[in-house]
């Protein structure tokens, strides 16, 4: 096994593995959620099947919520996406002077909170860009129609998207 040193300079909040290195690591949820699904595998497979089932379904409980468990973890972190984009968002090419991160903000929310919510099911922006303009616009904030929110929408849940590589 090989220990690996991770810069915190360089580290996003891809999740990363201690160990390895690798994007998509979530110890605790996943621990929280086998812990939590494998006593009530237990005690299901108990009831149904006695001290065999009672083992297969601690077995099973576990694997299942330990998925389930890094899929809450993976969820985004609005703080770290807030404050990245507060600082970033004039450096893209939607950017309009006259903005501020104010305008903005409704937009990369909607981007970020729209692919936890859709793109994890392996659907495209493309494919949800309506759903995401119906969340934008019932949640608006910000002063930006549509028209110019769609951008940073779409850069927001870019972002997301290349953050955990499944």
């Amino acid at each position: 096994m090989t220990n690996k040193t991770v810069n915190p300079d360089q580290q996003t909040d891809a999740n990363l593995d201690p160990l390895s290195g690798e994007t998509g690591a979530h110890p605790v949820g996943t621990g929280v959620g086998a812990a939590g699904a494998g006593t009530a595998g237990t005690v299901i497979g108990g009831a149904i099947g006695g001290p065999v089932g009672a083992v297969v379904g601690a077995v099973i409980g576990s694997v299942v919520g330990g998925l389930a468990g890094k899929n809450v973890a993976e969820q985004a972190n609005p703080t770290f996406e807030d404050n990245d984009w507060q600082e970033t968002y004039t450096s893209s090419s939607y950017s309009e002077q006259d903005k501020t991160y104010e305008d903005y903000q409704p937009a990369y929310r909607t981007g970020y909170e729209g692919y936890d919510r859709y793109g994890h099911s392996g659907r495209t922006y493309n494919e949800v860009e309506t759903d995401l303009q119906r969340d934008y616009q019932a949640n608006q904030t910000g002063s930006l129609p549509w028209e110019q929110a769609k951008h940073a929408v779409k850069d927001a849940w870019d972002r997301a998207s290349t953050a955990i590589r499944r």
